[in-house]
């Protein structure tokens, strides 16, 4: 993972943290925020199973296959989430950003916007990427929502793309940014943060 390293990214309201095992009692506290592991379109570890999952990804941090960070609140000081760099092709300089979530009281607010903020400049600016992208559960209507409120363009459907822990076969909407539209996005999100001293943008 020569290319692709542990990195701390801090905006306003929100800090990205590399991963580690000692988040483990923040984010069983932020998981039961809305018992996330309950929806069955994505894929939250429950409290009893945080600590089989920040291991798990931890592993194939190892392996060089993503990077995960802990998503920390400025302001309680606390995680409130998780969110990786998935995907990678160091050849190709193209990643994912995937496999995030956060706690329920802390969604549609600035958090998600910062975090993405940092995570495409660090990706586009310091990593030169070609291109970021997103999968989503063609099912999670509210994840395919905020991406697309990110400015990201719709590439296409993988049908019968993944199997769920419950059985069922989904298709994935696939969705990327390019390095030459990031200039664009980059402002329209900054403007977006901008709108929440006013409001939260839904």
């Amino acid at each position: 993972m020569s290319w692709l390293k542990p990195v701390t990214l801090k905006s306003d309201s929100v800090t990205l943290v590399p991963l580690t095992i000692d988040h483990s009692f923040d984010l069983m506290e932020a998981v039961q925020d809305g018992e996330l592991w309950r929806l069955w379109y994505t894929v939250v570890p429950s409290p009893e199973k945080m600590q089989d999952e920040i291991k798990r990804r931890l592993d194939l941090q190892h392996s060089g296959l993503l990077l995960p960070f802990a998503v920390i609140d400025n302001k309680t000081r606390k995680a409130v989430g998780m969110t990786t760099y998935c995907t990678i092709d160091a050849s190709s300089k193209r990643l994912d950003i995937g496999w995030t979530w956060y706690q329920k009281s802390v969604q549609r607010t600035a958090i998600n916007t910062e975090c993405k903020l940092m995570l495409l400049t660090h990706a586009f600016e310091t990593l030169k990427c070609i291109a970021v992208g997103y999968r989503v559960n063609s099912f999670n209507l509210n994840s395919r929502r905020a991406v697309e409120r990110l400015g990201a363009k719709f590439d296409g459907i993988m049908r019968n793309f993944r199997v769920m822990p419950n059985g069922t076969v989904c298709d994935f909407y696939m969705y990327s940014t390019t390095n030459s539209e990031w200039p664009t996005v980059k402002i329209n999100l900054q403007w977006k943060l901008e709108q929440y001293v006013f409001q939260p943008i839904r």
